[in-house]
């Protein structure tokens, strides 16, 4: 899965000294923001201060397919169509989503080769380890706000997530 996002690099001014501000060092730190998956650094050095930052896109939300409209007659006739089940639910605004406490990369099992913590219809209770979230080289256990069943998971193995942003629902 690739990752998109656009990169602002914008250092401050040195202030009155006139200083020349060290392209290189911007660089190397832009690239220790691309490295860490960090979302702005900044560095202060004496008079010269340097603020590095880039804009995170997040993943779009994911919805419920949309039923089939519902057919004519004449149509039914000639294609046979199941009715709709119920209307589209916009998953990631449900008030049952368990939502990131943090920045960082989500994990759906302890390790590559291990089978997920959960998966959809798995029955959790509050408090139950269901994911792993790698901030800044630290895993942090992340838990069930609730009992009930996983009815959606909003996120991929090993993706990057922003604070608050839904990662799964239990209903």
């Amino acid at each position: 899965m690739s990752r998109t996002s656009s990169s602002a690099i914008k250092p401050a001014r040195s202030g009155e000294t006139g200083e020349k501000i060290d392209a290189k060092l911007v660089r190397e730190i832009a690239t220790l923001l691309s490295e860490t998956d960090l979302t702005e650094i900044e560095v202060e050095k004496g008079d010269l201060r340097i603020r590095v930052a880039r804009q995170a896109t997040a993943p779009a939300p994911v919805y419920a397919t949309a039923p089939a409209p519902l057919a004519t007659p004449a149509a039914v006739a000639a294609h046979p169509v199941a009715a709709p089940a119920e209307a589209p639910v916009a998953l990631a605004d449900n008030a049952d989503a368990l939502k990131s406490p943090m920045v960082g990369t989500a994990y759906l099992r302890p390790s590559p080769d291990s089978k997920p913590f959960i998966e959809i219809g798995t029955h959790v209770t509050a408090g139950q380890k269901v994911l792993l979230i790698e901030a800044m080289k630290t895993f942090n256990d992340i838990v069930a706000h609730k009992s009930g069943a996983i009815t959606a998971i909003l996120i991929e193995d090993a993706q990057p997530v922003e604070y608050n942003q839904p990662l799964l629902v239990i209903s």
